[in-house]
């Protein structure tokens, strides 16, 4: 059993890593390419259309997705088909609500930020949302039944086939204009959707039928993630867009080199998240509190252990990095991206602090965490960005994350009896014990340090 047990943790973490990794990889690549195929201001206009299409896309996310996954992981299979079914038809409503509201807003956001542009594409974004939305559903289904390959192949075709299409334009000097990206993401989303939906066809037992019942239990539970998934996406990225409006595109721009940087450094983060979300909300039932307690302990730890290197490595060469991924035109980042490297260090804290409570139903409690920190977020950036302008945004969520980890190692504390040093404990084990188990797994494990 405990074998097994293993087995899951080995396998979910090297696929998820895997996953997380070519997610970065064509992100990086992608950003490669585009920083010096698009001038500055162009790029400051995808990077502001990028952050309000990913608060669409985890406007729908959030509210389904830890409530299916949660559902499915914790219920008998008989009950599978009207737990799928019910999220389809919740998922296809906030898609439609969707689509409304970003047709309406599309030509205000254009003038917002002085872009004709955006405004074209984010009338195209209607597709790629009506694509994605399935590709969601199908991802959310095999993730629940413990299951991460198609999420991962699918992934990787939505992204490799963006990533060709931009060397193309670079190698061959193919001219592409900011609405021709959107197109390609169109073609890539359909793709992936039908990839995806091959892995999880064994799972997709749907029931043609309606379910109030469990319609109002997901949406009682998801009500609150979806609260907390918006909450902390314009946490995430309320400083670009203030940016955008307050100073310019450009600003944005800036801002977003720094953010793309320290993105490699979520990779242990996400995977770890995404294996953690349905083994605590099964070890709330057979463990209890302990169960927690330790999970959240060691994955936190796990996390710290692994970006401890890479923070030192850039925050000491920040300017050699940023010069050889942006070319020589943002050294304006560099200080931006010292400030976000120390922010970097508290986000596992609080991810995994909002993956536990969601995946045990306190999600009220998350959503209330994140929504203060958003707010104090929102409000920081704006005096901070008035006042002493871009370096006021990273500096703004900065204070305002390290607030939100006091206020939720306090809850932790109350709630399970979470210890934040010990977290430092674990991580300070990872070294010796990644050692003995996976280089030299020959050696006793009594030698590992207790």
């Amino acid at each position: 059993m405990k074998s097994n047990n293993d087995n899951y943790w080995l396998k979910s973490g090297i696929i998820n890593l895997v996953q997380n990794f070519a997610g970065v990889f064509f992100g990086f690549a992608n950003f490669y390419i585009l920083v010096r195929l698009l001038n500055k201001h162009d790029f400051g206009i995808w990077t502001l259309f990028m952050s309000t299409t990913t608060i669409l896309e985890l406007i729908r996310s959030g509210l389904i997705q830890n409530a299916m996954i949660k559902f499915i992981s914790a219920s008998d299979r008989s009950e599978h088909p009207k737990i799928i079914s019910s999220a389809f038809v919740i998922s296809g409503s906030v898609t439609l609500t969707c689509i409304i509201i970003n047709t309406g807003a599309a030509y205000y956001l254009g003038l917002l930020w002085k872009s004709p542009d955006i405004t074209i594409m984010l009338y195209l974004f209607n597709f790629i949302y009506l694509f994605s939305g399935a590709l969601t559903q199908f991802n959310c289904v095999e993730q629940a039944n413990l299951s991460f390959k198609g999420i991962l192949v699918a992934n990787i075709v939505r992204q490799s086939i963006f990533f060709l299409y931009v060397l193309v334009c670079v190698f061959w000097t193919f001219g592409s204009t900011l609405e021709d990206l959107v197109v390609v993401q169109i073609v890539a989303t359909a793709a992936s959707a039908i990839v995806a939906y091959f892995y999880a066809k064994d799972f997709l037992k749907v029931s043609f039928k309606i379910y109030p019942e469990w319609i109002k239990n997901l949406f009682n539970y998801g009500k609150y993630a979806f609260g907390t998934t918006v909450s902390s996406i314009l946490s995430g990225t309320v400083d670009q867009m203030m940016l955008g409006a307050m100073m310019s595109p450009a600003a944005s721009a800036s801002f977003n080199i720094a953010t793309r940087i320290t993105n490699l450094l979520d990779i242990p983060t996400n995977a770890i998240a995404t294996i953690v979300f349905p083994q605590s909300a099964k070890r709330i039932v057979t463990e209890g509190n302990e169960g927690i307690r330790y999970l959240y302990e060691k994955s936190v730890g796990t996390i710290i252990a692994i970006l401890a290197p890479g923070v030192l490595f850039l925050y000491f060469f920040s300017g050699f990095v940023i010069d050889f991924l942006a070319g020589g035109k943002y050294d304006d980042s560099i200080p931006l991206l010292r400030v976000l490297l120390v922010y970097c260090l508290l986000i596992p804290y609080g991810r995994q602090f909002g993956t536990v409570l969601d995946s045990i139903g306190k999600t009220k409690l998350t959503f209330k965490i994140v929504l203060f920190s958003a707010i104090l977020n929102l409000t920081l950036n704006y005096f901070f960005i008035k006042h002493f302008g871009t370096i006021g945004a990273p500096v703004a969520s900065l204070i305002a994350t390290t607030i939100s980890f006091f206020i939720a190692q306090y809850i932790l504390r109350r709630e399970f009896g979470v210890s934040t040093f010990h977290t430092l404990i674990y991580a300070y084990r990872f070294y010796p014990e990644f050692y003995y188990k996976f280089i030299h797994p020959k050696l006793t494990k009594s030698k590992i340090k207790k």
